[in-house]
């Protein structure tokens, strides 16, 4: 059964990008992509037939840019807002995972993620969430770092597509914990060895930085290993939109070039 995967695009270098890159993820792998233009903000009377212009183009871009004969493109304009868009057409086409640009058609270069992209990430609760860089090329990632706290358990299908990715790209998992503690307390050790379970049959390592912020933390892992996708859980806290907003994040511009992952917590 082939895997379906929504893209949103917004016929911007930055939603192009992330069509190109989905596409090259999963190469190997068949898969329906829905393209989805949503015109609910135009107030142009021609909306709809420019979004169907703009769809057709970035078809015929695809056949330029490549031929993998397991993917099947299908095109959608849709007259509503993109978080609404991307609602109901993950709902209605049964999609798996949703690809999008980090930010849209404004690229403003102070902005890490647009409005539309933490939206997505926070209040997509079916559906995992990955953003790609608009000027990022693609090549398999060499490791996928995945934080956490060790604060609460996890499940192994709350995990599932972070374990997908790994497969198809042959890239272990790097699980990084970051606290000032020498040590675990009882419930973290509980959970960390719940969650070296989930990860029975994977490729993985854990990691532990001490005396420094999460944030912090996670960069200067990331940038020393130029590591090649990060993986988050969101804990329906707002978390994306806290971390996407920190002074920190944007003083690193750590997001501007690595694709990020949001999964989600089932209990939420």
């Amino acid at each position: 059964m082939k895997k379906r995967i929504l893209i949103p695009t917004d016929f911007s270098k930055n939603a192009w990008n992330a069509i190109a890159y989905a596409a090259d993820l999963y190469k190997r792998e068949a898969v329906d992509f829905y393209i989805v233009h949503a015109f609910g903000k135009s107030r142009s009377s021609t909306a709809d037939q420019q979004a169907e212009i703009g769809l057709q183009k970035t078809l015929k871009l695809l056949e330029i840019k490549t031929t993998y004969p397991n993917h099947t493109y299908f095109t959608l304009a849709l007259d509503m807002l993109p978080l609404r868009a991307i609602k109901e057409t993950v709902e209605r086409k049964d999609i798996e995972l949703v690809v999008m640009g980090t930010k849209g058609e404004t690229d403003d270069k102070d902005v890490f993620y647009g409005s539309n992209t933490v939206d997505a990430m926070e209040k997509v609760r079916n559906c995992p969430v990955l953003a790609i860089p608009g000027d990022i090329t693609y090549q398999d990632p060499n490791e996928i770092v995945f934080p956490t706290s060790y604060k609460t358990h996890y499940k192994r299908r709350e995990l599932r597509y972070l374990f997908e990715i790994s497969r198809i790209t042959n890239a272990p998992i790097r699980i990084l914990h970051v606290q000032s503690e020498k040590n675990l307390s009882p419930l973290k050790q509980s959970n960390k060895e719940l969650l070296e379970n989930c990860l029975d049959g994977t490729n993985y390592s854990f990691h532990w930085l001490e005396n420094v912020s999460v944030q912090e933390g996670l960069f200067n892992f990331v940038s020393q290993r130029n590591s090649g996708m990060i993986a988050f859980i969101n804990k329906k806290h707002q978390f994306f939109g806290s971390i996407f907003s920190n002074p920190l994040v944007k003083q690193l511009g750590m997001y501007a070039t690595i694709p990020v992952l949001a999964l989600h917590d089932l209990r939420n």
